[in-house]
């Protein structure tokens, strides 16, 4: 299956001097939910906002490799062009407008289009039969609703863009397990019936790879590790490094003799 989202052997650097990403390359087919995993400050979130262009407003670049979309070179695009395309991120830390009722952030999602009042309801109703919680909801402002409620409004203004992919950000942060089975399971949902691919960035390696159809593991700025989700949840390697299962002191992923290291393409 050919890729959707396509990235090839990217660096970034920060305040340019600080190589946070050291020649990432991955791909999401269409359709599809891709999960990028690693442990805080492994690189996901750099890699998300390299993708949706967001690097800039924090003295960051990707000096190296290209990033593709639907077939088409993004370095170039603003973020609002992004969104016209088809990708929108949902941040980390949710970033919903505090002051906002609910639906009136859902509203926001919307803004890059140009749309009827008719259409403008439709998809909010959408929304709200994805996220029943927000429907009542709706009139509460968000900066007092729960977390999980949080995200799931982040989630829900992302829809309202009408996107073809989604770039999201540790969802599970902070939330109860619950919560984050349920937003797991719209998000599944989402991907069944409304074909929105997924690159989601998460430190949740167990819940991650339940739902997602392919991973990438980074560790220090580097793809260490990459395969169908089934197969990285019943590795042994990813067991003991990621999902708890230890059989001694943690050591790096680099020093695990059965570590495939995974081929990367000059740009």
């Amino acid at each position: 299956m050919s890729a959707y989202l396509s990235i090839n052997n990217i660096e970034v650097i920060y305040d340019h001097v600080i190589l946070v990403l050291k020649g990432v390359s991955l791909e999401v087919p269409k359709g599809k939910i891709v999960a990028l995993l690693g442990a805080n400050g492994a690189g996901k979130s750099t890699t998300l906002k390299a993708i949706s262009n967001l690097l800039r407003t924090e003295r960051g670049e990707v000096t190296k490799g290209s990033i593709e979309f639907d077939g088409k070179r993004t370095d170039k695009l603003t973020t609002n062009d992004l969104v016209k395309l088809g990708v929108v991120q949902v941040m980390e830390g949710r970033h919903c407008f505090a002051h906002l009722t609910v639906e009136e952030n859902l509203l926001t999602g919307a803004y890059t289009r140009k749309i009827s009042r008719a259409e403008l309801k439709n998809d909010l109703e959408k929304v709200y039969h994805y996220f029943p919680r927000l429907k009542t909801r709706r009139t509460s402002q968000s900066g007092y609703t729960s977390g999980g409620e949080q995200q799931m409004t982040a989630v829900g203004r992302a829809l309202m863009a009408k996107p073809s992919m989604i770039l999201l950000d540790e969802p599970s942060m902070g939330l109860a397990p619950q919560i984050v089975a349920e937003i797991f399971e719209i998000v599944k949902d989402l991907n069944a019936k409304e074909g929105v691919s997924f690159l989601l960035a998460e430190q949740n390696t167990n819940v991650a790879l339940k739902y997602a159809d392919y991973g990438y593991i980074l560790e220090n700025g580097r793809v260490v590790m990459d395969g169908a989700a089934k197969d990285l949840a019943s590795n042994e390697d990813v067991k003991e490094f990621y999902l708890g299962v230890s059989s001694g002191e943690r050591k790096s992923f680099r020093d695990v003799k059965s570590y495939r290291r995974r081929k990367r393409w000059l740009a």
